[in-house]
This record gives C-alpha cells, structure tokens and sequence, in this order.
C-alpha cells in the first residue's frame, strides 16, 4: 500500500491550496473531494468582492480557475468518501467509503462545516448500530431492519446497496428530489429524524412522527462533524480546535478553512490551507530528522 506524504480531505478553497501548496514543496499527496469542487462555490452566482487576484468573479468561475490550476500542476482528486481517520501513532489510516484504506504521514481536514448536531443517540451509540458507511458495515446487518438518513441523492447508491444485503431499508431523505432505487424493499419516509434509541445496541429510531424498529441506522452526510470523524480530535461545537499553524492536538493532523471556525471566507480559507500545508511540511521534516 502507498503510504502519501500529506492527504488532504477536501477540494474547497481551503484543500486546494493546502493540495497546490504541498505539491509545490514535492510532497506525495492525495486529495479527496468533489471533481466539481466544493458545492458551496458550484452555487455562488453573485460576484466575490474580496478575494484577491480573482475581482468580482462568482463562486462558479473561481471554481473554473482552481480546476485549471490542479490541471497544471497535475493534481488529481480521488473522489473516495473518507469515513473515518484514525492515529495509528506515526501515520493516519483514513477508511474510505468502498471499504478500502489508504495511509498518510500527516493529514489536513479542510471538509467544510457541518450544520445542526448530531441527532440524541448518534454518539451514544457509534459503532453500536450507528454507523457512517453503508458499504462497510452492511454485512453485518444481513437479513435484518435498517434505516438510512440520506443527506443528498448521492448517497442513494449505498442504500441501494443496502437493499440487496438487509431484509428492508427504511430511507429517509433530508432533500426534496425523489429518490430512486432498484430494490423494491427499500421505503421512502418523508419523516424528519429525531432520536435514535436502544439498550447496548440501537433498536429505534424514533422521527418526528412515528418509530422504526431497527438493527442499525446509516448516517449517510456529506461530512461528518469532525470529533465523529477522527476519534480523540478536540473540537469546539462544531469546529476543529487549532492553533496560529493550523495545528490540531493530534500530531501530524492539521485543519484548515470553515472545518477550523469562522469567518467562513472563501480567502481566509485558502491562507489557512496554505499555512497547514506548511506546518504539515515542517512536520514531516522533523519527523524524518528524529528517525
């Protein structure tokens, strides 16, 4: 297995330039993210005042300009959702969304923020019939009940993939489009999700109308919340906690862009991406001077 320099989690402004930085000082990265960029650009019609070298261009055409520039410098993005980052003690082993890993010395967290909290019961009972991965932990469910919340159409595929493993799929999707699906054992419910309950194990979940007896309940997001994502990361609510180099309190992990806090700017981010690509640098230098 290839063992990268930095990965990079995130193709908003602030995993670009974390990416482009990283690259440019001769490091093995690996990006994951979006070919389309962050959404939050893909959507922004009006013109962005501040962002300097770029005047008044809207969120569409800077995202035009990034994409040219990671073709210059032959940066791909691999478009692998990552589940979950663990420290293994002097490298990262980031879960991927096919159920595969992939290794790295040092990793920079530039996924973006994540709205609301996770819902009463989520952390509670995370890896005891929570889970974040459809595709890693289906077997386990096998003939059973399950339960998705769907945060867009994109996660539709791994309910699908439910629907050939488990005996039913209730989905519950936090988007107006209609889903569709091949598997006739897959239910849509139009229910807000609400709590997720149980013993030592997940048994409910429970929405803003009825409840569901259940074996597991997939959340099925975007991004996790950070803290969710990488165990023992320190955050605060909804941001990871870093300091002036982008330094999180796990060593070789860093976080850049609106992951680290506000203001939620697109140049702020792309100066914090910079600065944790190179804190990121530095630290596999001193890694490799201490070997």
């Amino acid at each position: 297995m290839t063992r990268y320099d930095v990965a990079i989690i995130g193709t908003g402004p602030a995993g670009l330039e974390a990416a482009i930085t990283a690259k440019v000082r001769n490091k093995n990265i690996i990006l994951f993210g979006n070919k389309d960029l962050s959404n939050k650009m893909q959507v922004v019609d009006h013109p962005i005042l501040n962002y300097l070298g770029l005047p008044s261009v809207t969120g569409r055409e800077m995202a035009a300009a990034f994409t040219k520039q990671l073709e210059e410098l032959g940066i791909e993005i691999t478009e692998q959702k990552v589940t979950s980052v663990y420290a293994m003690g002097d490298f990262f082993a980031l879960q991927l969304g096919d159920n595969t890993m992939a290794e790295a010395d040092s990793v920079i967290l530039a996924s973006g923020v994540v709205a609301g909290k996770p819902y009463p019961g989520e952390e509670k009972f995370l890896g005891r019939g929570v889970s974040y991965c459809a595709t890693c932990d289906a077997p386990l469910y096998k003939g059973k009940v399950v339960a998705v919340v769907g945060g867009g159409p994109e996660e539709e595929a791994e309910a699908d993939f439910l629907g050939e493993v488990c005996e039913k799929v209730y989905y519950l999707p936090l988007y107006k489009e209609e889903p569709s699906f091949t598997h006739d054992n897959i239910i849509v419910v139009r229910e807000k999700p609400a709590e997720i309950k149980g013993a030592m194990k997940v048994n409910t979940l429970a929405t803003d109308q009825n409840e569901y007896e259940v074996a597991c309940v997939f959340i099925l997001r975007a991004a996790q919340f950070p803290g969710q994502l990488v165990p023992g990361l320190e955050v605060e609510g909804n941001a990871v906690k870093v300091d002036l180099q982008m330094r999180t309190n796990l060593p070789g992990l860093f976080a850049a862009g609106d992951i680290a806090g506000q203001p939620y700017q697109y140049i702020k981010a792309a100066g914090q991406g910079n600065t944790a690509a190179l804190s990121a640098v530095n630290y596999l230098a001193e890694k490799n001077r201490n070997k």
